[in-house]
């Protein structure tokens, strides 16, 4: 007698549904790694936005050297303004594309403008994050560079969003970590720089 297609039958000869397909593990990975990058750029635009406004001024004088002068405020008030709106298509569910992209935007810019500066020799400290007296310098063009990865990654990948519970908070709690890493970059930088010593 031949098996009913699509039927497997156990030893009692009951019959059951096909095994299931198995898990896309790849694509699983994928999704995660988009949700990483979407919570990473969303927290630290997040940051930054609310350090500029707490310290709008200096973040304005912050700019000298990098842009003419003329042009610092409408630059100060176009760069507050793209990030809010980027911290807002991030966050939202079904904006997730148009924030990686707009964040990209900004990170390419950013790296365009720190670069040109340090080619200037301007040595304006760097207020992305609030107060700080720290330069710019080359480890802010690599952590723009970086945080520019991470929008082009998440464009690629998709704004898609898991479902386990468990994996989310697995997630955003390695996206925290590494948001936190980007957002005091001064400090760690300044902790493994050496020490000058007397001669």
């Amino acid at each position: 007698m031949r098996r009913a297609a699509n039927f497997r039958p156990n030893t009692g000869g009951q019959r059951f549904p096909p095994a299931a397909h198995p898990v896309d593990r790849e694509g699983v990975t994928m999704v995660y790694l988009a949700l990483a990058c979407r919570l990473l750029l969303l927290g630290v635009f997040l940051v930054a936005l609310v350090s500029k406004m707490r310290a709008y001024r200096e973040f304005e004088r912050s700019l000298t050297g990098l842009v003419p002068g003329k042009a610092i405020r409408p630059a100060a008030a176009l760069t507050t303004a793209a990030e809010a709106a980027a911290v807002v298509l991030l966050a939202l569910p079904h904006t997730g594309s148009l924030g990686f992209a707009l964040a990209g935007l900004l990170l390419a810019a950013f790296v365009a403008g720190i670069v040109l500066g340090l080619r200037r020799g301007t040595t304006a400290p760097c207020r992305c994050f609030g107060a700080s007296e720290t330069p710019l310098g080359w480890p802010h063009v690599i952590r723009n560079a970086v945080l520019l990865c991470a929008a082009a990654l998440g464009l690629i990948t998709g704004p898609a969003v898991p479902t386990e519970i468990g994996g989310i908070a697995v997630t955003a709690a390695c996206a925290a970590i590494a948001g936190l890493a980007v957002v005091r970059l001064d400090d760690l930088v300044a902790l493994f720089r050496p020490l000058n010593t007397a001669s």
